[in-house]
Order: structure tokens, then C-alpha cells, then sequence
């Protein structure tokens, strides 16, 4: 058994898009439309693992960490954003990372006070934990002091 990606529902795959690639920095790898399902696959990674991923689908493996976006044409509402657990992304500056987001109007739901560890919510509610890559940052403001924000 091997792990192959995480699927994710969204109601919006426009915001979404932006949601993940434009604010979080994911790439995308491939989009498929099923018209007769009525229904479109993104799936997305992060840009170190680019390479790998458009490798392997040149190559008809699934072995590169993807994110998979089922965008039902059909209007629904998804409930429980929050049990399904979270997605984690490895980052190689916390502070910048969560810098970059609020600029980009996403809330720091729990902020990386500890210079190691942040969340935010994607737009269909999602949880996302940002890991500092390596060792934690020293603590810094405005993150050492901020509260957390709703649920995360």
C-alpha cells in the first residue's frame, strides 16, 4: 500500500483555485473534465514536488504527493470541514508564509507563535498546517503574541 493524494470538495473551483495556488503557492498538475459525471478533478502539489509529479503522469504512476480538487458542477453543501482532519504543507519560512496569506486576506486561524507550526482554512473550510521546514524560528512578533482566530 502506498499514499496518493488527499481529495478535497469544493463548491467554488474558481475561489478555490485561487485559495490554493495563488495565496498558497500550489501548482497545477492536471484538470479533467467529466461532462457526463458533471464533475472536473485539479490536482494540484507543491512546487518542489513539480517535477516529480508531471514525471509521473507522463509516465502513468501516481507516486508524487497530490492534492485533488472534485469540483461537482451541480451545487452542494459540504459539512464538516473541520472533522476530515487537515492538510500539512512544509514551508521554508513560517513568518513569511503566514505574512504573505494575511496580505492576501486569509485568516491566521492559530498563528506560528511558536515559530514552527500555523493554520489557516481554505474556502470551503478546510483546516491547513503550515510546518516550519527544519528547526523552529525564534519567536517573533507579531506572531509570539497574536490569539487564535475561530477554529483551526
Amino acid at each position: 500500500m502506498r499514499y496518493l493524494h488527499t481529495m478535497v470538495r469544493v463548491t467554488d473551483l474558481d475561489q478555490s483555485m485561487d485559495f490554493y495556488c495563488n495565496k498558497l503557492g500550489l501548482v497545477q498538475v492536471r484538470k479533467n473534465d467529466f461532462e457526463q459525471g458533471r464533475f472536473s478533478l485539479v490536482f494540484l502539489c507543491a512546487p518542489e514536488d513539480k517535477e516529480r509529479a508531471a514525471a509521473d503522469i507522463a509516465a502513468g504512476r501516481r507516486d508524487a504527493p497530490m492534492l485533488e480538487l472534485t469540483y461537482n458542477w451541480d451545487p452542494e453543501t459540504y459539512t464538516g470541514g473541520r472533522n476530515f482532519g487537515h492538510l500539512a504543507y512544509e514551508v521554508d519560512d513560517i513568518y513569511a508564509t503566514c505574512e504573505k496569506l494575511m496580505r492576501s486576506g486569509v485568516t491566521i486561524n492559530r498563528p506560528p507563535r511558536d515559530g514552527r507550526m500555523a493554520f489557516v482554512r481554505s474556502p470551503d473550510n478546510v483546516s491547513i498546517e503550515l510546518l516550519q521546514k527544519g528547526d523552529a524560528k525564534a519567536a517573533a512578533e507579531p506572531w509570539a503574541s497574536m490569539p487564535n482566530t475561530g477554529v483551526w
